[in-house]
């Protein structure tokens, strides 16, 4: 019984080290969307407690707080394939996902911009984006400086 063969459990070579440091970074990139989930709506709600109505002038509809969660979720997702993509295929995976990211988010402050929103409406969305941003490209990027053990 050849118990080097590949895939046989007993021995963790590269290849099972990058598959469990990939499993660790979508845990972890996963948890960090939670967490970032629950900043954005807290942040959101305290913006409203404040005066923020987050009012959307089409439609005269206010974002409810669940909405914030979702959008939020959705797009941490996303930051988390974008960081699985770079882990897995760039040798600087920790400085790419940040010059990916930062950009990004900076791309995400326009439709707020664009929106014809209330100037508070405005300072609270770019807020809770930056809010999003901080959690999520922090801790994914300090997961991808780590060595897969």
């Amino acid at each position: 019984m050849n118990s080097n063969r590949k895939g046989s459990g007993l021995f963790a070579g590269p290849e099972s080290a990058q598959r469990y440091g990939l499993r660790g970074l979508v845990v972890t990139g996963l948890l960090a969307a939670i967490a970032a989930m629950v900043a954005t709506t807290v942040a959101a709600a305290l913006a409203q407690a404040a005066g923020v109505d987050f009012e959307v002038p089409e439609g005269g509809e206010t974002i409810p707080l669940g909405g914030f969660a979702v959008v939020t979720g959705v797009f941490s997702v996303m930051g988390v394939v974008i960081a699985v993509a770079l882990r897995r295929w760039s040798a600087r995976p920790a400085e790419r996902f940040v010059w990916t990211t930062v950009p990004l988010t900076a791309i995400s402050f326009v439709p707020p911009l664009l929106s014809g929103a209330a100037t508070a409406t405005v300072a609270g969305l770019i807020g809770l984006h930056l809010v999003a941003s901080a959690v999520m490209i922090s801790i994914l990027a300090r997961s991808l400086r780590q060595e897969p053990w």
